[in-house]
């Protein structure tokens, strides 16, 4: 047995309607299943690799928030907004419009990276691959984070 692949990310979220609404509205992401048709309170996103990608799961507004600080447990995933520093500074465009807090962007040698909070504080890292970055030199995951000016 081997994993073949990452398939989707689970999110508790307190108000499903507002975090679906960003990942919907604010990111683009295609809504696949949810709402009235949903037998309990969730939404899907798919962007087509597979049957969904991320699931939210409402828990309510008394839902204890994500601890500040170092802690264990997930620090953020990654969704891919396209080719170009083009098409990630449209998101960044669209990320302020809707008054997303951004906490930090990066030049990773292979992906350029902004870093956002969901309405529930996930951190969400929104990027796109560099082109020609040479996936098969594993030595490009070592390399110092550069700042990226969009």
């Amino acid at each position: 047995m081997s994993v073949k692949e990452l398939g989707h990310v689970v999110l508790y979220v307190r108000d499903l309607e507002r975090s679906a609404s960003f990942y919907r509205e604010v990111l683009s992401f295609p809504q696949v299943f949810g709402g009235s048709d949903a037998p309990f309170r969730a939404v899907a996103f798919s962007a087509g690799r597979t049957h969904h990608e991320l699931l939210l799961i409402e828990v309510g507004e008394d839902a204890e928030p994500i601890p500040e600080g170092r802690r264990v447990g997930m620090y953020h995933f990654g969704l891919k907004v396209g080719d170009s520093d083009d098409e990630l500074r449209e998101v960044l465009s669209r990320l302020k419009e809707a008054g997303t807090k951004i906490v930090g962007t990066a030049d990773h040698g292979f992906t350029h990276s902004l870093y956002a909070l969901d309405p529930d504080g996930n951190e969400v890292e929104l990027y796109t691959d560099v082109a020609g970055a040479d996936w098969n030199d594993m030595s490009i995951m070592a390399r110092p984070i550069a700042p990226l000016s969009l």
